[in-house]
């Protein structure tokens, strides 16, 4: 699958995968290849074979074992920083179409997702406009988890109680499988789903057909979906809860407090005119050690 990307940052993935081989044969392919020589020109049997006791140092050879790889190593740095940079997970695609916005939530063991202009939800399927921006937000309902379509690229980590965030773009239309490729217990191996890539009709055909569902996606729909399940089939929700996805992140779907407002509440208790202080206190330290 990561052999036949089917959109931009696949290919540039590829691309990168396909100059590090390369790279890396340049100096495999003739270390096999005078392994093999060197076995059978000084062999035994072989009398005419050059024989030097006392050879010690080649400047030659050292060249070719120094700067071979150090060439091999600054080509990967660069394409290291460059690609770093060019295939950030968190920067936006630039493309005419309006992007697609999509909230995710992987659970024991099955994939959530949510699109919150068209409040509709999804289990284990995930639908999209071919040619259209996809941008993720991602977060982890139970352990840590990880978000792979590996034809459209860039693996990413969900954790619970944070968000991570990535940006896919399909540039033909087809079923692509999408994975957990971090290991999560005992429902790992089949927690997969399905990524569509269709036309912009199509897609708004399917998002009709998810919103004829008679299932809501409320607190306590969520709270039953994250039980831990296996094989679990692809199920719409017609119509998603407002929080929902902000209530998954921050751990308050049980009702209780949720974690943004406890930070809020923390944040608010610190005394900052005692911090204050302190700074104060160890400037004029500084100009006393001075």
């Amino acid at each position: 699958m990561l052999l036949h990307p089917q959109g931009p940052i696949g290919a540039d993935e590829l691309h990168i995968i396909l100059l590090a081989t390369a790279l890396m044969l340049i100096v495999v392919v003739p270390v096999i290849a005078m392994t093999i020589l060197f076995a059978w020109r000084y062999r035994a049997s072989n009398t005419t074979a050059r024989f030097m006791p006392d050879w010690a140092h080649s400047t030659k050879i050292e060249l070719v074992v120094w700067l071979v790889p150090c060439v091999i190593v600054a080509i990967l740095a660069a394409v290291t920083w460059t690609s770093t940079h060019k295939l950030d997970p968190y920067r936006p695609i630039e493309s005419t179409a309006a992007p697609l916005e999509v909230q995710v939530v992987s659970l024991d063991w099955k994939w959530l997702f949510i699109y919150p202009k068209q409040n509709i939800a999804s289990v284990n399927e995930f639908a999209f406009p071919v040619n259209t921006p996809v941008r993720f937000h991602l977060t982890s309902g139970t352990v840590m988890n990880s978000f792979f379509i590996p034809q459209l690229g860039s693996q990413i980590y969900t954790m619970a109680g944070m968000e991570t965030k990535l940006s896919l773009l399909a540039n033909a239309a087809g079923d692509f499988a999408g994975i957990s490729a971090n290991y999560s217990g005992g429902g790992f191996s089949d927690m997969k789903f399905k990524a569509r890539a269709m036309a912009a009709d199509d897609f708004q055909r399917w998002v009709q057909q998810v919103r004829d569902s008679k299932k809501v996606l409320t607190r306590e729909a969520y709270r039953q979906l994250e039980e831990p399940s296996e094989k679990v089939p692809v199920a719409y929700y017609g119509s998603v809860g407002a929080t929902v996805y902000h209530d998954a992140l921050n751990k308050c779907i049980d009702g209780g407090s949720c974690m943004d407002d406890r930070m809020k509440t923390a944040m608010a208790d610190i005394d900052i005119s005692s911090i204050g202080i302190c700074r104060a206190g160890d400037s004029n330290d500084k100009k006393v050690s001075r």
